[in-house]
């Protein structure tokens, strides 16, 4: 006879007991079964294959075990990233509103640039060409402006301050930039994106100057004037506005 009570105590520590007193039954049914219908050296056969099955089983419900536990700590884990994605879409959205308002003052910050650049330009049409006159020797034929040129390509350029005029006997065009906050890196773009792109289109001589409100750094000017532009400084202005020359030591 098998020890029933010993083989529920058994599976016991593996599985519920419920699962357990059901295997430790079938177990027990086929037992009679086998005894009544073999003979002996097959019923200890029988007995023995029957001893690894229990093994067997034994070994599948630790398995089992193992595995249910494998799931709580998946669920637990499902749970922390579930969690944690919650803290990330809230994250998120502070992220967007962030970024929107960094948008809306970058976009403010833009258009009160470009207004101030409008208002250096505007200023720069009445009282650069006195200037120009000063410090260049060139006498405009008509008034500065704003307006698109085309390139060597045939491409329309616009160009912030323009304008024709004459210098002794040689004829001359005015090719002029507004930066709020001028540097050399600002300065090697308008060569490249304007200058190099007017070589060779116009009869006249290209004068290029730029104005700005100050430089990035000490060397700036110089390396302007390197490169063949006059730089003219919105302070410069006041000269003919209130009849005053201002003195600097940039």
């Amino acid at each position: 006879m098998i020890n029933t009570l010993k083989m529920y105590e058994e599976l016991s520590e593996t599985m519920d007991s419920k699962s357990a007193k059901k295997i430790v039954e079938i177990m027990g049914k086929m037992y009679e079964d086998l005894q009544n219908t073999v003979t002996k050296v097959e019923f200890k056969e029988l007995k023995d294959e029957f001893g690894e099955l229990k093994n067997v089983v034994k070994e599948l419900s630790g398995t089992v075990r193992e595995l249910a536990v494998a799931q709580q700590r998946t669920e637990k884990r499902v749970e922390e990233l579930a969690v944690a994605q919650k803290e990330l879409v809230v994250a998120q959205k502070k992220t967007e509103l962030n970024v929107q308002e960094l948008v809306k003052q970058q976009d403010f910050t833009n258009k009160h640039l470009s207004g101030l650049g409008f208002i250096l330009e505007n200023e720069a049409y009445v009282f650069l060409p006195e200037l120009i006159r000063r410090d260049l020797g060139i006498t405009l034929k008509e008034n500065l402006c704003r307006k698109y040129l085309r390139d060597k390509k045939g491409s329309s350029i616009e160009v912030n301050i323009t304008g024709r005029g004459t210098r002794d006997n040689e004829d001359i065009i005015i090719i002029g930039e507004s930066k709020n906050y001028l540097s050399e890196k600002l300065i090697d773009e308008f060569i490249r994106k304007k200058l190099k792109r007017f070589e060779g289109v116009f009869k006249e001589t290209i004068t290029p100057v730029i104005i700005t409100h100050m430089i990035s750094g000490p060397d700036v000017e110089e390396y302007a004037l390197h490169k063949g532009i006059k730089i003219y400084y919105s302070y410069e202005f006041n000269e003919q506005k209130y009849g005053i020359r201002l003195k600097t030591s940039l």
